[in-house]
């Protein structure tokens, strides 16, 4: 079985490798396709990739390339995890917002959508050559923001298309451990979009353990997002948010963290991996050794500005493993061997939330198997939720507009329209500032 990466480059892509060297049932990958656009990134990748593989009876075979059409052609699964403007670019988006004293994280506020209107005419593109070079393929969309592109995707591919993030599983394991049951046998009702969504549930054996947690003050505060948002909070709520909503709970806490902080995650990851890279094309270096270095780092320092100002603290070693190529491995498992499982991915809607439309993207638990992924029918929103994601789902929307018109009017509306942009004003600077930083913006008219 043919698996090709897109962003083969990028830093995280011996995650997945890894992971692939465990799986040694019948129908596994036994070929793996490197793309990315820098030749040099692609080398240096390879390198970690074959330190991991030294050893390993009937590894993957991997290959790398800078080809589009080579790299498609042929595959079964096609994961998409690129990054339009590298880490300069998230560097510059985090930088034009703070400027306007607005968020410039690259999946919520004005730096998802500065990183969505440059992402979705590059996302289109493959999803067409997809279409017409793999018909049969599978596409699990890693690519931030990844509800929002995995939509522009399956304009093009339907439900071959399917969006995975590491959060929600993350929020769930933490919210399983911390009352005594087992990760993977819980049952977690959780909906929303793509950071954007809530816990509201948590079923071991059947039972809803969630109100037990709720009405703890010392379990509740006792884990990540108890530390993130306060104990009162997520009584208030009755619910557990998704980490990435302390950027809206908490938004002027959160841009004057960022604004005082040394340099923004993305400035960090940029200097950081540039290091990583020289690192490893060093005569003699160990790659896996200075991966595993870089990776320890990176965890160590996620969303670390808004633990700083919510005190929160260092992460939990257990938070430290990262997550995604799991999800997306038993994805694709599910999928390629008929093995079913139920996992919370990115999809469309059907009929799943009544606020929204059945081509809309969420993210919500699906029963997964040979024909793909299935959302389960979950209660409603309450209202507050349901705002948040009917205004979160009209920006995108905006965006996918701006993207495939190139009006740069559809743009500025976009950013005035999403609830962390406070002026029509702002938005429009913000658009000024970005389409002068970002080539990618250059369609906008």
């Amino acid at each position: 079985m043919k698996l090709t990466i897109l962003g083969g480059g990028g830093f995280r892509v011996p995650l997945v490798y890894g992971a692939l060297l465990t799986d040694r049932a019948e129908g596994r990958v036994t070929e793996v396709v490197l793309h990315d656009l820098d030749a040099g990134r692609l080398s240096a990748v390879a390198r970690v990739l074959a330190e991991q593989a030294a050893g390993v009876p009937d590894a993957p075979a991997v290959t790398a390339t800078t080809d589009l059409d080579e790299a498609l052609t042929g595959a079964d699964f096609v994961f998409s995890a690129i990054r339009v403007g590298g880490l300069e670019g998230r560097a510059n988006d985090e930088r034009v917002a703070l400027a306007e004293g607005v968020l410039g994280q690259e999946t919520v506020g004005a730096g998802g959508i500065a990183y969505g209107l440059r992402t979705v005419p590059v996302a289109v593109d493959i999803a067409r050559r997809v279409a017409r070079l793999a018909p049969d393929a599978w596409v699990i969309n890693f690519t931030n923001p990844a509800g929002l592109v995995t939509e522009a995707m399956s304009r093009h591919l339907g439900d071959r298309v399917i969006g995975i993030c590491d959060s929600p599983v993350g929020l769930g394991r933490r919210i399983a451990r911390v009352l005594g049951g087992n990760p993977k046998e819980a049952w977690i009702d959780y909906v929303g979009l793509n950071h954007l969504g809530w816990v509201r549930g948590l079923h071991i054996e059947g039972r809803d353990e969630l109100p037990r947690l709720l009405a703890d003050p010392d379990l509740l505060g006792s884990f990540e997002e108890g530390k993130l948002f306060g104990v009162d909070w997520l009584q208030s709520l009755g619910a557990i948010p998704n980490e990435y909503l302390h950027y809206y709970y908490f938004n002027r806490e959160a841009v004057r963290a960022y604004q005082q902080a040394e340099k923004t995650r993305g400035a960090f990851l940029r200097d950081q991996q540039a290091h990583f890279y020289e690192a490893v094309a060093e005569p003699g270096a160990r790659a896996l050794d200075v991966w595993d270095r870089t990776r320890a780092e990176r965890e160590a320092t996620y969303m670390s500005e808004n633990r700083e100002s919510a005190g929160a603290g260092e992460r939990d070693a257990d938070d430290l493993s990262g997550g995604y190529e799991k999800v997306a491995l038993a994805l694709m498992r599910a999928i390629a061997r008929d093995e079913r499982t139920t996992l919370i991915l990115n999809v469309r809607n059907r009929s799943t939330l009544s606020v929204l439309d059945g081509e809309a993207v969420i993210e919500v638990p699906c029963l997964v198997d040979a024909n793909g992924a299935h959302p389960v029918a979950v209660a409603p929103l309450p209202d507050h939720a349901s705002g948040l994601v009917c205004a979160v789902k009209a920006v995108e929307r905006e965006v996918l507009a701006a993207a495939e018109s190139g009006s740069r009017t559809t743009a500025v509306k976009a950013f005035a329209l999403h609830p962390l942009v406070d002026s029509v004003n702002v938005a429009r600077r913000l658009v000024e500032g970005y389409t002068g930083v970002h080539p990618g913006l250059a369609y906008l008219k």
